[in-house]
């Protein structure tokens, strides 16, 4: 579609304007669209195509040039405008890297238009001339040199006397906002704003517009640092819930709760994220350092504090107390337990309750786990508003046309749609036996809107013959899951079932010792089964009012089942209690991609190859 090109010069100002030759397929034929462009006076540059005129206005930039000192920000006013009643789309974006220290994105406020949906900007009324919207760009200079940023731009039309392809356009659609570090602190909507602690800038409120999607998980935007322009994510909801470490052991490094975060494994977390090192800091600096200053009265701890070096981790109590003054109302409260980085004392670590506010425990207990992660200063954004319903997309983690794609080659988390009526939606959970791709229920099954509720068994052992096993491999299939769908599952999954206690590590649910020597002999096999403590996507995804308690396969002791509890949390019952029931099973290699993009709103449709 349309796009907005940003460049840069030290030595030399210059105006780039592109001219596209955009290849349009009509059942096999080619039919291709050309642009002639003219400089005109002034501080316009106008694209000409038959009698469709755009014009670009830079106002108070010294026609398309803006020269920003050191240490400095201004701002591009930016005017497009189409005179004529063809439609006319536009979609902004920077090519290439601006020089080391600056960055640009959108400023949206009152008065002004926001960033241009993911269809572009409409500049035509239907039957009528078309209109002109204005925009603010800001450029940020933090390096120590005078830099001069030169605007030109790309545009698309769309022909209503030509067949367009699905997307409603003649040009692939890329639109890319700015860096992630420039675009979320001046985009937090109504419900955001900003505090400024002088190493880091945090997003603070109830409901900022600072939600992002990458490698199928929603995030929000925390904090971005002054100096390196990294962003801070944490993902919305609980990834999984297990032990932080044993008991009195308070430390982040060497705990269970680090070695989940980081493990590369198939089982682990970072493992599962997609091309992690183009995304994110693998060397960043996580402070956890001792603190039981109450919520609201909490310092930023001491560089010299303890600080541990790894790719992912989890937010401070410092930083959760930043996200709203201190108050408990602010969107890092998504209504569940979930551990911080912050020990409480030598033998409580602490940890968020589920109406917002700071608690502690012992590590052996069993609290959800929030990964977070710090993005690139180059990672920049390429879509979305940053709301719940559009929330930001990265450059490299925004594809399209997706059909055909094997299932296995896809992401931890993202959406698909299998089964039928109200518990057609199921999330990828990992590709744990190597070619195909193991997926589980987003919610536990629901009746009606009512959950399910089942015993597991006359015992801890799940099996394809015990009670909640035999509802699986029966009822379920028959009753829940289309002949369609079933057809796409493994006929024979094997179920891992180790034993997991107190102070204990996830690992043990599927391997006989935390350096995964080997595999536990304690299996099932089964076509369709539960996930199991400590596994990716074993965590809750909605607020504690809206969930239930259910089910793993996972024995706590040789009389209690491990389950995921309504407030995000593992808890352990007597294999005779009713617990909901969230299916997991194995899909076939052969399974591919026919439609949809992944998301929550736009899961995967599937089909067998």
């Amino acid at each position: 579609m349309k796009k907005l090109l940003l460049e840069t010069s030290f030595s030399k100002i210059y105006i780039v304007v592109m001219m596209l030759i955009t290849l349009l397929i009509l059942g096999g034929y080619f039919s291709y669209a050309m642009f002639t462009v003219s400089k005109e006076q002034g501080n316009a540059i106008s694209i000409i195509t038959g009698n469709l005129v755009y014009d670009l206005d830079v106002d108070g930039s010294n026609g398309n040039t803006l020269t920003v000192g050191a240490r400095e920000t201004k701002e591009f006013t930016v005017t497009l405008s189409n005179p004529n009643n063809r439609k006319a789309r536009f979609n902004f974006y920077y090519e290439g890297s601006l020089p080391e220290g600056v960055s640009a994105g959108y400023k949206t406020g009152e008065g002004l238009n926001t960033p241009p949906s993911e269809v572009g900007t409409n500049l035509e009324t239907s039957g009528t001339a078309g209109s002109s919207n204005v925009y603010k760009i800001r450029v940020t200079n933090n390096s120590d040199s005078e830099v001069t940023i030169t605007l030109g731009v790309e545009v698309g039309l769309d022909y209503n006397d030509l067949v367009l392809p699905s997307n409603g356009h003649l040009f692939e659609e890329i639109k890319l906002t700015g860096p992630a570090s420039d675009v979320i602190p001046a985009n937090v909507g109504d419900n955001g704003s900003t505090y400024d602690d002088g190493v880091d800038t945090f997003i603070t409120g109830t409901n900022p517009n600072n939600y992002i999607w990458y490698s199928g998980k929603l995030w929000r935007a925390v904090s971005v640092n002054k100096e390196a322009s990294t962003t801070k994510l944490v993902t919305q909801w609980n990834i999984s819930t297990i032990t932080y470490n044993p008991s009195n052991q308070t430390n982040f490094e060497g705990s269970y709760m680090e070695d989940w975060l980081n493990d590369t494994s198939v089982d682990g977390f970072l493992g599962n994220l997609r091309d992690y090192e183009n995304f994110i800091v693998t060397d960043a600096k996580w402070n956890a350092t001792l603190d039981a200053t109450s919520l609201g009265s909490i310092t930023r701890p001491s560089n010299s504090g303890t600080i541990v070096t790894d790719a992912v981790g989890l937010l401070n109590m410092y930083e959760y107390q930043s996200s709203n003054n201190g108050e408990t109302n602010g969107y890092l409260n998504n209504g569940l337990y979930w551990w911080t980085l912050t020990p409480y004392s030598t033998s409580d670590v602490r940890f968020v309750y589920n109406n917002g506010y700071a608690h502690h425990n012992s590590p052996s207990y069993t609290d959800g786990v929030r990964p977070s992660i710090n993005l690139k200063s180059s990672v920049r954004i390429v879509d979305g508003d940053g709301t719940i319903d559009d929330p930001y997309r990265l450059n490299g983690d925004n594809d399209t046309n997706l059909s055909g794609t094997l299932l296995s080659s896809r992401y931890s988390g993202e959406y698909i749609k299998f089964g039928s009526g109200e518990n057609n939606l199921y999330r990828i959970v990992s590709h744990e036996n190597g070619t195909g791709t193991k997926i589980v229920s987003a919610v536990p099954l629901k009746n009606s809107g009512s959950h399910i509720e089942s015993t597991f068994g006359s015992n801890t052992s799940f099996s394809s013959s015990n009670t909640i096993g035999t509802f699986l491999n029966g009822e379920y299939l028959t009753s829940y899951v289309d002949s369609i769908y079933s057809d796409m599952i493994e006929d024979s999954t094997t179920w891992y079932l180790g034993t997991v206690g107190d102070g204990t590590s996830y690992k043990l649910a599927k391997y006989t010792d935390t350096v995964m020597s080997s595999l536990t002999s304690s299996t099932t096999e089964a076509k369709v089964g539960l996930l199991r403590f400590g596994e990716l996507m074993s965590g809750q995804f909605d607020r504690y009012s809206n969930n239930t308690y259910y089910w793993t396969l996972t024995p706590y002791r040789t009389s209690y089942v491990r389950g995921v509890s309504n407030r995000g949390d593992a808890d352990s019952n007597s294999p005779s209690n009713t617990n909901g029931v969230r299916p997991s099973v194995n899909l076939k290699s052969s399974v591919s991609i026919s439609g949809g993009t992944g998301t929550k709103s736009n899961p995967f449709e599937i089909a067998l190859q």
